[in-house]
């Protein structure tokens, strides 16, 4: 049992990683993100999330090439 907590943990670990990395997040003060605790990552996503507006950046929809239709 503990080594799938352990694994559960090193999952959720990862994808915080990757997801402060697409916005652009490497540290956190001196320490790399992979030297950051479960909770300091989740800590940190949390208030990245409050500031990012929905649509303005990662899984947002954006339109390219559009043209204007006219009638």
């Amino acid at each position: 049992m503990g080594e799938n907590l352990q694994e559960a943990i090193n999952k959720k670990r990862n994808e915080l990683i990757n997801k402060l990395i697409v916005h652009n997040i490497f540290k956190k003060g001196n320490k790399q993100l992979f030297e950051l605790t479960l909770r300091e990552l989740e800590d940190e996503y949390h208030f990245i999330q409050k500031d990012c507006h929905p649509h303005s950046d990662v899984g947002s929809i954006h339109w390219k090439n559009c043209t204007k239709l006219t009638s």
